[in-house]
């Protein structure tokens, strides 16, 4: 039952992939037809086709690898040979303007399909608290030594600090003994070290409480700082943390907002990041440990998503679509051909330098060589398949999986 539920998993993920392909170049097909220009072919996937139909002058079709697709919009560059008839629908003879939204309407459809994922997440299984908030989600009957089990009955004596002081579920804790905390591991950090009645200040309905735990000492098993684990005597109040903020619809576009930007600010990051952890890749496919923070591929996410599944883990695997086209949407925006990124560079180049030809008197200058560029782009292409091709064959061989 278990393989069989990550194998769906497997495929769910791939699928949403698919859909985000799909309608990342229905973005461009919609914003083209919109500015008048010709859509000849709208195809999902590479390879022979499979099938297809006309409506209008566009075929649109389905061809037998599903990966990626394409939106041929008639005189992308104006070394592409045009019908007299179709000359001023062409891509090329539009407004500057123009061209660039049909080229970011891809991206653009990413962030917006990606920011629905996350409303219908915020609205359903919760944003997760990424930031780490120090907000209560369940209060505990009592604390226990390792030896009794955390979760089993209590037994009698067993104290229940946090009970006895009035913490409750939703309680943002704000201050530990006089000691500002922001973050949950800073709240598990100062608690680990207490004995005795301590202030705990936190903020519930917006208004701040001032409450006096008494921490008892528990054994329990900790991390030694050396990658094991060991017995150790340590404050311990009795409450769980809020990992996930369920909203209601009219809060979750707010919140969802915010998660959107944050995701955008963690997804630059990584792109930034990108070319230092290819090496971790490589020594992954030797036989290394594979780190967590390294680069996956499509495969390996789908593999991620499987696994999620399997295990329950939704939001997670919600999380990692959004995700996914958030990544997807700003990588396609890189100034670097072939991606949209690239051309939107040389249509604003354009732009900016017949500016500046005008300033001086001077006639518009010629579109741009595209063919003075295909070693440029040919080295984007290489790089990039051989980018893929490590991250494939990496999840193959050593993936990352869940624990």
């Amino acid at each position: 039952m278990n393989t069989f539920i990550n194998i769906l998993g497997v495929l769910l993920f791939a699928f949403g992939i698919a859909v985000s392909i799909a309608l990342h170049e229905f973005g461009h097909l919609l914003t083209a037809k919109f500015y008048g220009m010709k859509v000849t072919r709208y195809f999902i996937g590479f390879g022979p086709k499979l099938f297809s139909f006309r409506k209008g002058e566009t075929e649109y079709g389905l061809k037998a690898i599903p990966a990626g697709g394409f939106c041929e919009i008639t005189g992308m560059t104006a070394l592409e040979d045009v019908h007299p008839d179709d000359r001023k629908r062409a891509f090329y003879n539009q407004r500057v303007w123009k061209r660039v939204v049909v080229l970011s309407a891809g991206s653009i459809t990413h962030f917006i399909l990606g920011f629905l994922i996350l409303l219908f997440l915020a609205m359903s299984l919760g944003l997760p608290n990424n930031k780490d908030l120090p907000v209560l989600a369940e209060i505990t009957p009592c604390v226990q030594d390792h030896t009794v089990g955390l979760t089993a009955p209590c037994q009698p004596g067993a104290p229940a600090p946090a009970k006895d002081a009035g913490l409750q579920p939703g309680d943002e804790v704000t201050s530990i003994g006089g000691k500002p905390i922001k973050t949950w591991s800073e709240m598990l950090e100062i608690t680990r070290a207490l004995s005795g009645p301590t202030e705990f200040k936190v903020l519930r309905d917006g208004k701040e409480l001032a409450l006096t735990v008494n921490v008892p000492q528990v054994s329990r098993e900790v991390l030694d700082g050396k990658g094991g684990r060991e017995v150790k005597d340590v404050g311990a109040i009795g409450v769980t943390w809020q990992q996930n903020f369920e909203y209601s619809p009219l809060a979750a576009v707010p919140a969802s907002i915010a998660f959107t930007g944050d995701m955008f600010v963690n997804t630059w990051k990584g792109l930034m990041r990108f070319p230092e952890r290819i090496p971790a890749v490589v020594k992954a496919i030797g036989g290394g440990e594979r780190d967590l923070d390294t680069p996956i591929s499509v495969v390996g996410a789908s593999r991620l998503g499987g696994d999620a599944a399997e295990r329950g883990l939704w939001a997670f695997f919600i999380l990692m679509l959004a995700g996914l086209n958030f990544f997807v949407g700003v990588f396609n925006l890189l100034p670097l051909l072939p991606l949209d990124g690239g051309h939107i560079a040389v249509n604003l180049y354009e732009r900016v330098r017949d500016w500046v030809r005008k300033l001086r008197g001077k006639p518009a200058g010629a579109p741009v060589n595209y063919m003075r560029l295909l070693p440029l782009t040919y080295v984007v292409i290489f790089i990039g398949g051989a980018i893929t091709l490590l991250t494939v064959t990496a999840d193959i061989v050593n993936p990352i999986r869940l624990q």
